[in-house]
C-alpha cells in the first residue's frame, strides 16, 4: 500500500508546473519532478549526479548558496531568487523555497524544495515601475502648465532656445530662480525631442538625503547595504531611452558628482554594490538656482562636471522681468482655480491687476499661483486682492532683504557693490555678499545681472 501511495505521489508531482526537488544534507540532489527535468533539459540521473550550483548564474551563485547553507545550519526554511541556466542555455529567474527535514532527534536528514519561473513577472514589474514613474511625471506636468503662459520677449527667447536644442541629444543646463518654471522648460525640451514617447524622469537632488542619492540615481544591488533587501533600479535605468531631469544639480555631494561625470562620459552606470557597468541611453537635463561658477570657486562643485552639463545653457527669467505676462497669468490662474473651487469669477478688478503687476514676485510664478488661489477662495464674482495682505508680504520680504526690496536702481547698485567689496567678490558662504545683504544667493545673482554689475572686479580688491 505504501508503494502505491508513493507512486501516486510521484505521479502527482510530475503533473505540477512548478519545479520540485529534494536532496541530501551535503547538497546532492536525490529527486526531481518532470518539470525540473524539462527546465534543465537533462535526465534524472544526470541531474542527480551533477552539482546544481553549476546551473546558477555566476553573479547570483554565492548569495544564493549562502542562503541555502544558512537554512541547513539553522533548520529554518529559505526563500530566494536567482538566475538558473535552462535547457536552451538561457538564464531564467527562479523564485525558490527550500526547507530542511529533521528526524526525531532534530538532526537534518534531507531537504525539499520547489521553484517557479518568475522571469516574465520581474520584467512586468519593472515595466510597471517605469510606467508609474512616467504617469506621475505626466500628472505633475499638467499641474505646472500655467508657468508657460505668456508672450513676453524674454519668454519667447527661452522657447526659441528650446526649439533649437530639442532635436539634439545635447546636455542642457537650465538656470533661474526658484519658481520660474525650470522643470517645465525641461519637459518642453523632452516633448519636442525624438525621445518624447519615452519616459521623462524628474529627480530633485536637493530633496534626497546625501547618503541615499547614489542609490536613487544609479540603483543598488540586493545586499549592497543594510536594508537593501532586493535589487533596486535607479532613476537612470528608469529613464532609459528617454530624459532624466536633475533639478538642484548643484546640491549633489562630491562622490555623486564624480559618478554623474562618469555617466556623461561613458554612458554607463554602476549600481551601488555592483561591479559591472550597465549601458544607459539617457539624455540629461540639469537645473539649478545656484551660481555654479561661484560653487566651483568655493570648491563645492566640480568644474569638469559643470562643462559637461552646460553644453547648452538656458536661463529662465524671473517673473518681475516679464511683467507683461502677469495679466495673462492672472486670467489663466483665476479661471483654473475658480473651476477647481466650483466658483464663477467673471472678471478681475483693475486695481488687482495693477497691484499684482507692480509686485516684484520673489517667489515667481509659484508665488503668484498661491496668491491667486487664496484670492479665488475669498472672492465672489470679481477677483480682488487684499492690498494689506500683499503689502504685508512685501514688507516681510523687504525686512529680510535689509532695504533691497524696492529701492532705486542706483541705491541697489550702491548696496550690492558695497557688499561685494566687503566680501572681496564672494557671493555665497557665511561671509559672502548674499549673507551680508540677508537675501538668497539666487536673488543677489539676478540683481547683479539686471544691474550689470561686474562682480569679478571686486575679487582683486
Amino acid at each position: 500500500m505504501t508503494n502505491v501511495l508513493e507512486q501516486d505521489l510521484v505521479a502527482f508531482l510530475d503533473t505540477l508546473p512548478a519545479l520540485v526537488f529534494s536532496g541530501q544534507p551535503d547538497g546532492r540532489i536525490d529527486y526531481v519532478n518532470q518539470s525540473t527535468l524539462e527546465f534543465f533539459g537533462v535526465n534524472a540521473g544526470a541531474l542527480e549526479e551533477s552539482k546544481w550550483v553549476d546551473f546558477i548564474h555566476p553573479d547570483d551563485r554565492e548569495p544564493h548558496v549562502n542562503r541555502w547553507r544558512a537554512s541547513m545550519e539553522s533548520g529554518k526554511p529559505a526563500i530566494s531568487e536567482a538566475r538558473y541556466r535552462n535547457a536552451n542555455g538561457e538564464y531564467r529567474w527562479l523564485f525558490m523555497h527550500t526547507k530542511p527535514l529533521c528526524d526525531a532527534d532534530g538532526s537534518i536528514i534531507r531537504w525539499i524544495g520547489s521553484a517557479v519561473d518568475v522571469t516574465e513577472l520581474r520584467a512586468l514589474k519593472e515595466q510597471l515601475q517605469n510606467e508609474n514613474v512616467a504617469l506621475r511625471d505626466e500628472i505633475s506636468r499638467t499641474a505646472m502648465f500655467e508657468e508657460i503662459v505668456g508672450s513676453s520677449e524674454s519668454l519667447r527667447r527661452v522657447l526659441t532656445l528650446v526649439a533649437k536644442v530639442a532635436s539634439s541629444d545635447s546636455t542642457v543646463l537650465i538656470t533661474g530662480e526658484t519658481g520660474t518654471g525650470k522643470e517645465l522648460v525641461a519637459r518642453a525640451v523632452h516633448k519636442r525631442s525624438p525621445r518624447a514617447s519615452r519616459p521623462f524622469v524628474s529627480v530633485n537632488c536637493g530633496a534626497i538625503p546625501q547618503s541615499l542619492i547614489g542609490s536613487e540615481l544609479f540603483g543598488h544591488e540586493k545586499g549592497a547595504f543594510t536594508g537593501a533587501l532586493q535589487r533596486h533600479l535607479g532613476r537612470f535605468e528608469l529613464a532609459d531611452g528617454g530624459t532624466i531631469f536633475l533639478d538642484e544639480v548643484g546640491e549633489l555631494p562630491p562622490e555623486t558628482q564624480i559618478a554623474l561625470l562618469r555617466v556623461l562620459q561613458e554612458r554607463t552606470i554602476e549600481r551601488v554594490g555592483g561591479t559591472k557597468p550597465i549601458p544607459v541611453n539617457v539624455r540629461v537635463i540639469a537645473a539649478t538656482n545656484r551660481d555654479l561658477n561661484q560653487a566651483i570657486e568655493d570648491g563645492s562643485f566640480r568644474s569638469d562636471l559643470y562643462y559637461r552639463i552646460s553644453v547648452f545653457p538656458i536661463h529662465v527669467p524671473p517673473l518681475r522681468e516679464r511683467g507683461e505676462d502677469i495679466p495673462l497669468l492672472i486670467e489663466y490662474l483665476t479661471q483654473r482655480y475658480a473651476a477647481k473651487a466650483g466658483k464663477k469669477i467673471t472678471k478681475v478688478s483693475r486695481r488687482t491687476i495693477d497691484l499684482l503687476t507692480s509686485y516684484s514676485w520673489p517667489g515667481n510664478v509659484r508665488e503668484l499661483q498661491n496668491v491667486i488661489q487664496r484670492a479665488v477662495i475669498l472672492s465672489e464674482g470679481t477677483l480682488s486682492i487684499d492690498e494689506a495682505w500683499l503689502e504685508k508680504r512685501a514688507t516681510r520680504r523687504n525686512e529680510r532683504a535689509t532695504g533691497l526690496g524696492r529701492p532705486s536702481a542706483d541705491q541697489e547698485r550702491d548696496l550690492i557693490e558695497s557688499a561685494l567689496s566687503a566680501s572681496r567678490g564672494r557671493i555665497a558662504g557665511p561671509d559672502g555678499a548674499a549673507a551680508r545683504l540677508r537675501i538668497p544667493r539666487s536673488t543677489l545673482e539676478s540683481k547683479i545681472r539686471a544691474l550689470r554689475i561686474d562682480k569679478y572686479r571686486f575679487k582683486s580688491e
